[in-house]
């Protein structure tokens, strides 16, 4: 019988605290899981592994017994012995159920219940732990359901705004509430409704992450945006007012006078909602862009000569 490194299997540490551990493994068992995978043997057999690394390392109890074997397996490993063999040579019998050594008085019962449902831990796990792994007399303990995860496309307006959605996952159609100012990438917790848990264990819960989609006419950076706003050349030289349409709103803006090409201007509270903050806003910060007259008449083509002349442009060599 092979031993089972568990803390590589998580990819913790030896030290890892049971945050660590919990973190690690729920991170690599959404990866790994069936729902994920559908008829994928290898993701089966790694979720399947991830579940009885994190029932022994999880549990103060078997960790320390487990930690107790493994240096002996080191000791036996670093002295050289059973090399060629795949570690047959080790003696387990001080370690099996019921030979009364190391880990005796946990042998006996039904054998341990994979706590997310779908098969029995392997023998190296049986053979150690035995009916460690459930309740006393055998009967199986609660279990909570696994997690979900889902992804909700919303336009930059839908981000904005917020308000009811519905989403389906797992057949099964959910009504939520999404807040104003949610960022694309971010995701929430909805208690309750992933997989329902095992003999009454509480039910697993919906990761749901939102993708915001980009807009033509905003650059999101935080809670501020950006936008283009194009001016005539007339505003530009002489200045003038502008109406000027942003998320919550029209609002006329002054243009100064001589103003150049890539001016910002910044309208306070004009941005995007800080999320779960109700009445507080970032910036809008609006880049002017001054565009040129096209079709030219010439009577518009003589006036503009005739300004060159005056600033002392040279048109012609």
């Amino acid at each position: 019988m092979d031993y089972k490194d568990y803390y590589k299997i998580l990819g913790v540490e030896k030290n890892a605290t049971t945050d660590q551990i919990k973190k690690a493994y729920r991170k690599l068992a959404r990866q790994h899981h069936p729902d994920v995978n559908p008829n994928d043997p290898e993701a089966e057999r790694k979720f399947k592994e991830l579940n009885e690394a994190n029932e022994v390392l999880s549990d103060e109890e078997k960790r320390r017994k487990y930690d107790q074997l493994g240096a002996d397996w080191q000791r036996y490993q670093q002295a050289g012995a059973g090399r060629g063999s795949g570690g047959g040579g080790f003696d387990w019998s001080q370690y099996t159920q019921g030979q009364g050594g190391s880990f005796g008085g946990f042998g006996g019962g039904s054998g341990p219940e994979d706590p997310f449902g779908g098969a029995d831990f392997s023998d190296f796990f049986s053979s150690i732990f035995g009916g460690m792994g459930g309740r006393q007399g055998g009967s199986p303990r609660p279990g909570a359901g696994h997690d979900y995860q889902a992804e909700m496309e919303l336009s930059l307006e839908d981000a904005y705004r917020g308000g009811p959605r519905t989403i389906n996952v797992n057949g099964k159609s959910l009504r939520i509430t999404i807040q104003p100012g949610v960022e694309d990438g971010q995701v929430i917790r909805l208690r309750d409704q992933g997989a329902p848990g095992r003999n009454g264990g509480p039910n697993g819960s919906l990761y749901l992450t939102f993708r915001v989609l980009p807009d033509p006419r905003y650059t999101r950076t935080g809670n501020d945006l950006t936008m283009e706003v194009p001016i005539s050349i007339y505003k530009a030289l002489l200045g003038g007012e502008q109406v000027v349409e942003t998320l919550s709103g029209s609002v006329k803006i002054k243009i100064k006078p001589e103003t150049q090409n890539g001016t910002r201007l910044r309208l306070r509270g004009k941005g995007f909602p800080l999320y779960r903050q109700a009445g507080q806003f970032g910036d809008l910060y609006l880049r002017l862009v001054p565009t040129l007259p096209q079709h030219l008449t010439d009577q518009e083509k003589e006036l503009f000569r005739q300004l060159a002349k005056l600033r002392g442009e040279t048109l012609e060599s």
